[in-house]
């Protein structure tokens, strides 16, 4: 029996049997299934961090880690065997391959802190469930514009942290005694950690007017930085659904006109089995 094939865009050919494999782990109910068990096992790792739950069930407790572990395998396996290099060329499903070949390398040793990593296999929700995935996608795509937030950041902390070192070294070397000192008290303030009554009230008892300096920064560094961060993964998340949305619309337009020129043809069809 001849087997059809097709091309993909590796030119790798795609047979009947793989196409059927791709069409089956793409049912609803398969993924359901697998959100199912990757919560059930992010769940099942919870429960392994207590004494008293694994002195009582912590051999049932293994156990469904290691099934749902092996359905994880499975799953990668038979999906390498549908796309084969494909597989690899998506960046979800390799993300998938890594989280889950964590796993598999013995956690003894100089090894064992692999064991607490097994609860990267939680992220694989986001390559399952949709929405989640077109966040990170936007969050991904927005990393060049906060580069720039970050850099802008970067030179505030810098000019804060060379002032208040100047400023404050020799009344609080605690806090301001060098470079170092001052940038990680000046992040303790840009999170509004205890800023007011464990810093710069202290400061003020011996600056009256450093309550300008605390002020601006937080002014700067808090509230307009932050909402800079903000700004740019919204608008970069908006242009991705925007250009989804376009490309839906190029798509349906497309279709649309298939289907005038499949009737047109069928107009022809009957002109000519008229005649």
């Amino acid at each position: 029996m001849a087997v059809h094939m097709t091309t993909t865009n590796l030119n790798t050919p795609v047979t009947n049997w793989q196409k059927n494999i791709e069409t089956f782990m793409s049912h609803g109910w398969v993924q359901h299934g697998l959100v199912f068990l990757i919560l059930l096992n992010a769940a099942i790792l919870g429960l392994e961090t207590s004494p008293d739950i694994m002195s009582q069930w912590g051999d049932l407790l293994h156990w469904l880690d290691h099934v749902i572990l092996g359905i994880f395998i499975a799953e990668i396996v038979v999906l390498i065997a549908a796309r084969k290099l494909r597989y690899f060329s998506d960046p979800w499903c390799l993300f998938d391959f890594i989280v889950v070949s964590i796993a598999l390398i013995p956690a003894s040793g100089s090894l064992a802190v692999l064991r607490a990593l097994r609860v990267l296999r939680v992220l694989r929700l986001i390559n399952k469930v949709d929405s989640m995935r077109k966040v990170v996608s936007g969050l991904l795509s927005s990393l060049p514009g906060l580069g720039s937030v970050f850099g802008l950041i970067i030179i505030i902390f810098y000019v804060a942290a060379v002032i208040a070192t100047n400023l404050f070294q020799h009344q609080f070397p605690d806090w301001f005694g060098n470079m170092g000192l001052s940038a990680y008290t000046l992040f303790q303030v840009m999170t509004l950690e205890g800023w007011s009554q464990e810093i710069a009230r202290p400061v003020m008892e011996v600056f009256p007017y450093a309550w300008i300096f605390f002020i601006l920064f937080i002014l700067i560094a808090t509230f307009i930085i932050f909402n800079l961060f903000i700004a740019v993964i919204v608008d970069s998340i908006t242009a991705d659904k925007e250009q989804n949305q376009k490309d839906h619309a190029q798509f349906d337009a497309i279709q649309e006109e298939l289907r005038t020129v499949l009737a047109e043809l069928r107009e022809v069809q009957k002109l000519i089995a008229k005649r």
